[in-house]
């Protein structure tokens, strides 16, 4: 098998102790990177000051480049031959796009690898010693995008809204905390299920806070959360470090860790 023109990395959620041994190989013998916005200060500190770095990172209605440009550039330096680490946040395959760059590659032919890494969800759970499935809570696990292409509006289908047993993450949902309160109020879930917000996970500026479903959007609003942040609805939650389900439920207990 030939050796791939480009590897497509996740990076994990920031913190380099997190990196896997193959992507910290990866990073540190590259020649040429594609990095997003949410690498690590930490993480780029790691690449070798011969190896050109390209950012493309985007946020909300804020791309350095769009994504199809994105698969374009990619496209572009390996027909040239560029050996390429292309670094993203996370897992590259859950909701890093990375099913869209690899298309593109293999539509020309381009030899590539998907590096996995570890996505926020499983970074989040770490952070507040809980797990994300639970035989007697939770035995299901629903990953979901608070953000739609093209601004498209937000909304949970029925199987995602009616299930109290499960997880429910959230990626990318702080701008449409509103809206996902509301539909899983009107669906019938609790107004007190634990829930859980994550800002910059594993980052030196990570905060946690635990709170219930009616009271999220104020959270959020308190505390002035901004993205990258995490939300966990789940009855897990109320396992984290000292809580139990019922204290999280009959006091609303709101606390801050970090």
């Amino acid at each position: 098998m030939n050796e791939p023109q480009v590897y497509l990395v996740g990076a994990g959620p920031g913190d380099p102790d997190l990196l896997t041994v193959k992507a910290q190989r990866l990073i540190k013998n590259a020649q040429t990177i594609v990095y997003d916005r949410l690498i690590s200060r930490e993480i780029l500190a790691l690449v070798p000051e011969s190896c050109s770095q390209i950012y493309v990172g985007k946020s909300t209605d804020r791309h350095t480049l769009p994504q199809e440009e994105i698969n374009k550039l990619l496209v572009n330096m390996a027909i040239n031959g560029q050996r390429i680490v292309r670094l993203k946040g996370g897992d590259p395959g859950i909701f890093g796009r990375v099913g869209e760059e690899a298309q593109a590659l293999a539509e020309h032919n381009i030899s590539y690898e998907i590096i996995p890494g570890i996505t926020a969800a499983q970074a989040s759970a770490s952070a507040l010693g809980i797990a994300l499935t639970h035989r007697d809570y939770a035995p299901k696990l629903t990953l979901i995008s608070g953000h739609r292409r093209e601004n498209q509006p937000f909304s949970l289908d029925e199987s995602e809204l009616i299930d109290p047993d499960q997880t429910l993450i959230v990626y990318m949902g702080v701008s449409t905390a509103d809206t996902l309160t509301r539909q899983l109020l009107e669906a019938g879930r609790d107004s007190d299920t634990p829930v859980a917000l994550i800002e910059r996970v594993s980052s030196p500026g990570q905060r946690v806070f635990l709170t219930s479903l009616d009271d999220l959007s104020s959270t959020i609003e308190r505390h002035q959360v901004k993205p990258p942040a995490l939300i966990i609805v789940s009855k897990v939650v109320a396992t984290c470090q000292q809580y139990s389900f019922e204290d999280l439920v009959s006091q609303l207990a709101e606390k801050q860790y970090g």
